[in-house]
């Protein structure tokens, strides 16, 4: 089995002036990043580089429509170095603006052109959720070839970034409902790299399992003292994300974000959002189907990391989660029967990177079933 080890030199910094400090800008650099980033932790330490603000192009996730338009206003030629600094939008984006143009993002996209890297790109991710900053991953809605929109993520080693830095303090802005939700976002790429029938290595279990214990502690300070109780956390949330990103980058996502791709892309739901709204299905599914494979392992995690029995794990873990944020069905966004067959067509056409990780083989009808009980219930 081959070890990916990690690409980015990674870094730490109390804040954004001291960033600069290690790594001067230069007006051979482009910023991208969101506007209400920028104001409070940027302005002022940018120098001479060139600022690009991803919601000038739209504010709904990243769409092959928005990349396009911040490629045009990116002038290849008037810059060496990206620095991405955003959420998982931003960081995808990034990977984006660092390629080559020997083609449009939809032949990219689509494998009628390879993926060719030319431009440095640091990442310093503002959410601790996507773990984008250490992947090879880069994902946008797109058209497929049947005309349905969906998730589609580019995967290459080359777009891994070269250099990521966290900085703690810019979760700091995020409110309490998108930072929940990265967060549990963030566990979900963590379980489903621990539950990957074939490509989980050592590495992806250790880093997989530390980002589980991590979150769950902060999960659990949350439940007992607060939502603000997650301020003084912020470090190890982040770490964490990073953590269950370099997981996921060694064993893959799965189930989950193959089901939830045609949900935010078609429903324009949040991405941690669509993944939550799927994984206490599919984790029930999976526990139904093979009991005694790595998901038994799994629920002894969970049993002490939460305290009571193996059996009660499941509920133990969906407990704490609708604690940290409310999980709302599917049907609320709009998902209906007539939805369930077209969905899951979408996902064996568009997913397979991720229907292959599945921790049960991932049938028509299985999908079917996951949809169609989500929406009964």
């Amino acid at each position: 089995m081959r070890e990916i080890l990690m690409r980015p030199q990674i870094y730490k910094f109390p804040n954004f002036k001291d960033f600069t400090a290690d790594f001067p800008i230069t007006d051979r650099d482009l910023i991208l990043t969101n506007e209400y980033i920028y104001e409070p932790f940027i302005k002022g330490y940018e120098g001479d580089a060139k600022v690009i603000f991803q919601e000038k192009f739209g504010t709904s996730e990243p769409s092959e429509e928005m990349a396009n338009a911040i490629w045009d206003a990116a002038d290849p030629s008037t810059y060496d170095r990206i620095i991405a600094v955003g959420g998982g939008a931003i960081m995808d984006l990034g990977k984006v603006l660092s390629l080559k143009r020997n083609g449009t993002i939809h032949e990219i996209y689509f494998k009628k052109v390879d993926a060719e890297v030319e431009k440095d790109l640091i990442a310093i991710p503002t959410t601790a959720g996507t773990g984008s900053e250490v992947t090879n991953i880069a994902v946008l809605i797109v058209k497929d070839d049947k005309g349905q929109t969906t998730k589609l993520g580019l995967v290459s080693d080359l777009i891994i970034p070269n250099t990521v830095c966290l900085i703690p303090e810019f979760l700091k802005t995020l409110p309490y409902k998108p930072f929940a939700s990265a967060a549990i976002d963030a566990l979900i790429h963590a379980v489903e790299s621990y539950l990957s029938p074939d490509r989980a290595t050592m590495t992806s279990e250790l880093f997989g399992v530390k980002a589980i214990e991590l979150i769950l502690e902060g999960f659990r300070r949350i439940d007992t003292e607060g939502e603000d109780a997650r301020f003084g956390y912020l470090d190890e949330f982040q770490t964490a994300s990073m953590y269950a990103g370099i997981a996921f980058l060694q064993a893959g996502c799965a189930t989950v974000h193959a089901m939830s791709f045609p949900l935010g892309g078609v429903f324009h739901v949040p991405h941690g959002e669509s993944n939550y709204a799927l994984f206490g299905k599919v984790l029930e599914k999976y526990n139904k189907i093979d009991p005694d494979g790595k998901i038994a392992d799994f629920k002894k995690l969970i049993a002490l990391i939460l305290g009571g029995t193996e059996d009660e794990a499941l509920d133990r873990l969906a407990a704490i989660e609708e604690k940290i944020l409310h999980l709302k069905p599917i049907s609320e966004y709009g998902f209906t029967k007539e939805n369930v067959k077209p969905f899951a067509e979408s996902v064996l056409l568009n997913q397979q990177r991720l229907v292959t990780n599945s921790y049960v083989p991932l049938t028509k009808d299985l999908i079917e079933e996951i949809y169609t009980e989500l929406v009964v219930e």
